[in-house]
Formats: structure tokens, sequence, C-alpha cells
């Protein structure tokens, strides 16, 4: 199991390149969350902010580093703001993501629930990156979270696939490399185009009632492309683009889910549309 290990860590940079991970070093602990405020159990939403907000990481990502941005800007404004690690692999520290899809959708719904019952809240609001804004669709539609969320916000979600920046279409070259990634990290090959997950996700329509949907996506992304295939079709689904909001805004895969401004006032409008102000390259 070492050597194949081994092995499958060499293939992590390029995947992780291909899948939009940071290089921040990991954090050891939640603790200084908490001093920010962000991951504090005994926060109360507000009647201005009635739903605490689950923030779920990307593939390869952590409950931590994914959101050393977006989380102080939401505890800034007020929201009761919580993370999760999912789809930790064993003798895998800090990159999670990498589990079966549907096990991390089982680990978010627990979660979830964890949240509700600290808050005391009936529904939470979820904004995530790349393999995050997907994710919670698999909650939604299988472990019985469609009446636990009111909004869903996915930053660059690979709601229809993808092809890890084109690796996957290298691996006919390869016999047995994709029955290889299929057993060592399921999480990678569950996300690919055509994967018997995302067939049964997307069988039927993209959304479920009763929660809003919004996309952010941007036209430099190069992992989820098309970065049109990150839109969902429904009829409570807002998806944007940020040039469209802002033309200058350079922002690829990784950093619409980590520094992006513009994203990140948009996700602020998504969860408190009543009171949404424009988003522009000055925003934030």
């Amino acid at each position: 199991m070492k050597l194949r290990w081994s092995r499958t860590l060499t293939l992590l940079p390029a995947l992780a390149l291909a899948l939009g991970v940071t290089t921040t070093v990991p954090a050891a602990a939640d603790a200084p969350t908490v001093r920010s405020g962000w991951n504090n159990y005994s926060c109360k939403p507000s009647a201005d902010h009635p739903r605490p907000v689950v923030l779920v990481h990307g593939t390869l990502g952590n409950a931590i580093d994914n959101w050393l941005g977006l989380a102080p800007y939401l505890v800034a404004r007020g929201y009761c703001v919580f993370s999760l690690d999912y789809g930790q692999l064993p003798g895998v520290p800090f990159f999670h993501g990498l589990g079966p899809v549907d096990a991390s959708a089982q680990q978010l719904a627990d979660y979830v629930d964890r949240v509700l019952a600290a808050t005391g809240t009936s529904k939470v609001d979820l904004v995530g990156h790349s393999q995050g804004g997907m994710m919670p669709r698999v909650y939604m539609k299988f472990h019985g979270g469609a009446g636990k969320v009111n909004a869903l916000v996915g930053l660059a979600p690979d709601n229809h696939g993808t092809d890890l920046d084109g690796l996957t279409r290298l691996l006919p070259y390869f016999p047995g490399a994709q029955q290889y990634l299929e057993k060592l990290t399921p999480g990678l090959s569950d996300q690919m185009v055509g994967s018997d997950i995302l067939n049964r996700l997307n069988d039927g329509g993209d959304t479920v009632p009763g929660v809003h949907y919004t996309v952010i996506s941007t036209k430099y992304d190069e992992v989820v492309t098309p970065y049109r295939t990150q839109f969902l079709n429904g009829p409570d689904v807002h998806n944007v683009v940020l040039q469209d909001l802002c033309a200058a805004d350079i922002s690829e895969h990784v950093a619409i889910g980590l520094v992006d401004r513009v994203a990140f006032h948009e996700t602020a409008n998504a969860l408190d549309p009543a009171h949404a102000t424009p988003t522009t390259c000055t925003s934030g």
C-alpha cells in the first residue's frame, strides 16, 4: 500500500493543479478560526441573517485553508459561518475531498445536522468551491438535505463533470490508469464527465424544489471547461459570470474561491437577495 500511495502521490501535484488546489500551508487546528468568529458553535444567527452558512471546500482542500478569504468576509457581515472537512482518505492528512462523493455527501449531512442543532435553526445556506459546489447537490438529492437547505452558492462548481484539465483524455493511453484512480482516489474519478454519481445526480433535472441556486463562474476557468457546463438549469437558478460583472476580472478556477472580492460580494448578494447591491469591480 505504501508503494501504491507513493505512486499516487506523484500524480497529486498535477491533479491538484487541475482541480484548483491551493499551495498554502495547511492550518493545524480550528482554534484560529474560532478566535476569528468562524466555526464558533456558540454563534446564534441574527434576525438580519437568520441561517448559518456552511462552507464546503474543494478537492484536495480543507475546512480552513480554502476559506481564509471568504469566511472572515462573511463573519464581518454578521453571518454565523462554519466549515467542515470531508472526503478524507487514510494516511492522507490535510488534503481532503478524495473519498467517494456519495460518502462525502453523507459527511455533509451529518455536519449540517450538527450545525442546525448548535444554532437552533431549521435550515442552512451552503457555499461551496469546485467539488464543494457540486457535492451538496448529492446531499440534497440522496441524503435528505433538500428540506434543510435554503440556498446553495457554487463557486466554479463541476456540476456536470470535468476532464481534470484534459488529464482524463490521456487515460486510454495508460491501461489500468482509470481503475487505479477509481480505487485509490474515488473522489477524483467521481467528478469525471460521465461518472455514475454525476449521471444519477443530473438525471431528471439539475435542481430540487425549494432551494435557491446560484452558480458563480469565470470564463478563465481552466479546470471545469467549458465553463458554462458549471451552470444549472431550473426554476430557481441564477447563473453568473464574473466578467459580466467586471470585465477586468481575471480570476481563474483557484482565485474565484480564494481571493476574488467580486465573487465574494456576489456570494453575499445570493445569501441575502433582499438587500443585494450591484456587484462591480470595486465591490467588497
